[in-house]
This record gives C-alpha cells, structure tokens and sequence, in this order.
C-alpha cells in the first residue's frame, strides 16, 4: 500500500503528477472539438437590440382597435358624448338662470334672505328660446307680514311666458297660473309674539291655544286664551280671540270684558278661605254694596258682624261660597280700595287690571295677515287649517305678471 505521506517523483507515469490541482483544471480544457461548428462574427450594423414597447406602440394599437369598429357603433358613440355635452350646457343654463332669478326676487322683494328658485321643464335652452317655461318654484323664507313673519312661503308658477331676448335679457314674465302654501310657525309665533313668555299650539282644525304669563303691575299672571283661525275674504286671515282669562295666583281671576262673567273674581279657594278667616268675613259683609250682591237680609248681617256663631252660620251656608265668588271685585275696588288690601290684592294690580281689555289682549294675541295686492292678475286664499306644526295658508292666484 501506498503511504499517505507519498511524494510522486518525476519518473512516474501519470503526465499530471506533481501538478497544483487548478492547473490540472486548467489542462483538461483543450478546447471545442475540431467538428464543434462556428458562428462567424456579424457585422456591428446587426447588433441585436431589445425590442421597443413604448408609449406610441400602444397609442397604435388602441388606433387599430378604434379603427376596427364597426362605423354604426363609432356613430353612437359620438351622438352620446355629444347628448352628454348638451345636457351639461343645458343644466348649467338653468343653474344660471335660478341664480340669476333669486337675486332678482330678493332685491324686489326686500327679503332678508335668497329665496330657492326651481325651474322645471326639460330641455331649459328650448323652453327660453321658445319664450315659455313649463313651471318655475319659488320658495322664501322669513317673509314680514304685519306684526309676525311668514316662516315659508311656496309657490309654483305654471305656464310661464318670458318678456325679454333671450337668457341674460329678462326683463319680467306673465303668469298663468300660480298654487302654493304659506305657514306660519307656532315657532316664530312665540318667538315674535310671547315675550310676555305666551306660547301657542294648535288644537284642532281651526284653533289655537296660548298658555303662559303676562307681567302686569310687578305681577306675573297666568294666562290663557282660546284663537279660532277664520279667512277675512279672499285675501286675509283673522283671528278670533275668546275665552280670555289672568290667574292672579290662586287668589282671583279676571276676565276682560263687561258681562256678567267678566270681570274681578275671588277663586273657589280664596272664597271658601273666608269661611275660616272672620276677620277677611266681617271686612266683606261690612260694605253694604256687598251686602246687597249676596242678597243676604240685613238682620242676618248684623247677626253676623256681633256673633261668632251667626257669622258661622252664615258662611257655613251651602251658597255662600258661590255668592263670594260672584262678586265683581273691579267694581267693588272703585268703592272700596281699603277692601281689597285686607283680601291681599295689590292697589298697582286693581288699577293696571281694567286697562287690560278685551280688545288690548285680542291685539296682543292677534295672527292675522294678508296677501299682497298683485298688480295685475288674481291672487287669493284657497283654504286655512291649524296643523301641528303651525297655521297654513294655501294660496292660488292666475294671470299674474312679474316684472316689466
């Protein structure tokens, strides 16, 4: 066996004995066998390039593509890019035109907001070139009417021939027709008429209820009051105001007006508090105008103005407290001013109560309105109803002109 650690000599047989193992790599490459075929060197004109797949290569692809379509589907294609064009244009003349008649309704009108202009009709371009809209709605909020305001007020205007050359020449139109709505809000209502804190709610079809307070001589009064909505012909609406009444807490109420109900009077509690207070009692029967209003027999009060038991007797009766409550207390304070302090009015409240009459708080609870004067044409009230949310009017009106 050979050694591990033999060294070859130069006489052995291997020709690569003794060699470093790369140059016998190197050795074993001779070269392509003599029959390996040769690609001869082409010329640098031939050079090999990669191909190009830019921008423009596509951009002639997609122009086949177009190019292949059939002439009926290109013809389409155009007629609805231009259909799209038109309805573009169109819609941006109406835009203009409601821009254009909002400004004008609100310089006109002295609003103090812009309205919202709707036209209808399609196409716009040929209805102005026609001279003739088919219907225009206009909607105005915060409208002044006499001591309230209006909280909108629609219209739609049918059948409108335009006065004017063309879009921007306008100068006014004439109008068929005209339906529409104006409702006054129960919002508005208590903001503009209840700074005595007086708020109003529909209850029913056709009436309206104000509950709150009104301040009258340092004194905050209950109020309440009933208002029947009716139309004032064809072109207004009123208000009936009834069912008026002021607590002054729970100890007298008074009800403007000069009936038999009318008036200054004592409450159930206040009338029979005087049952338990002698004093308040014998201050009362002690005023013969009071005397004679209770019918009560002269004997019987001076039984009563000696006599504890009399007096109990007398104000124990089963009528007595309706007798009390059926004094007018306005006309006893004219007589007897004295009277009324010891039954805990104040002398500021009895003289302020009689100014409040019938037709002041009618005034301060009125809602009526009416509509403008046209200057040309019909315009009147179709129908008036209480709805939830406030009364609404609606409106109609026919040969109507706007502008010059």
């Amino acid at each position: 066996m050979r050694s591990p650690h033999h060294i070859p000599t130069q006489d052995s047989t291997n020709p690569y004995e003794g060699l470093n193992p790369y140059e016998e790599l190197g050795a074993l490459d001779d070269g392509p066998p003599e029959d390996f075929p040769r690609r001869e060197p082409e010329d640098e004109g031939d050079a090999w390039s990669p191909p190009h797949h830019g921008r423009s290569g596509r951009r002639r692809r997609g122009r086949g593509r177009f190019g292949r379509l059939p002439f009926a589907l290109k013809a389409v294609c155009g007629l609805v890019a231009l259909t799209a064009f038109l309805v573009l244009a169109d819609r941006w003349a109406v835009l203009y035109a409601e821009h254009r008649a909002a400004d004008a309704l609100e310089d006109r009108l002295r609003l103090s907001a812009a309205p919202e202009v709707e036209i209808g009709g399609f196409p716009f371009l040929t209805q102005v070139a026609d001279k003739r809209l088919d219907s225009v709605r206009v909607t105005v909020p915060d409208v002044a009417a006499d001591r309230i305001s209006l909280a909108r007020v629609s219209a739609t205007a049918h059948d409108v021939r335009l006065a004017g050359d063309g879009l921007t020449d306008i100068r006014g139109a004439d109008i068929h027709g005209v339906d529409g709505d104006v409702l006054l809000s129960f919002d508005d209502l208590n903001r503009e008429l209840g700074a005595s804190q007086v708020t109003f709610s529909g209850d029913g079809r056709d009436r309206i209820l104000a509950r709150g307070t009104l301040p009258v001589a340092g004194h905050d009064l209950r109020l309440r009051a009933d208002a029947r909505i009716r139309r004032d012909g064809d072109r207004g609406i009123d208000t009936e105001v009834g069912g008026m009444r002021l607590d002054i807490g729970d100890l007298a109420t008074y009800r403007p007006g000069s009936g038999a109900s009318e008036g200054l009077h004592l409450t159930r509690e206040s009338a029979a508090a005087l049952t338990r207070e002698t004093q308040k009692a014998r201050a009362l029967l002690a005023v013969p105008s009071v005397v004679r209003a209770l019918g009560v027999p002269d004997a019987t009060v001076r039984d009563a103005l000696t006599s504890e038991a009399a007096l109990s007797r007398l104000t124990g009766r089963p009528d007595f407290i309706r007798q009390a409550m059926g004094l007018n207390l306005v006309d006893l304070a004219l007589e007897n001013p004295e009277l009324l302090q010891r039954l805990g009015f104040d002398p500021a409240l009895l003289d302020a109560l009689p100014r409040l009459t019938r037709p002041v708080l009618a005034d301060r609870l009125s809602l009526g309105f009416r509509l403008p004067e046209p200057e040309r044409g019909d315009l009147r009230l179709r129908d008036v109803r209480v709805e939830q949310d406030g009364i609404r009017v609606r409106i109609a009106g026919s040969d109507l002109a706007v502008g010059s």
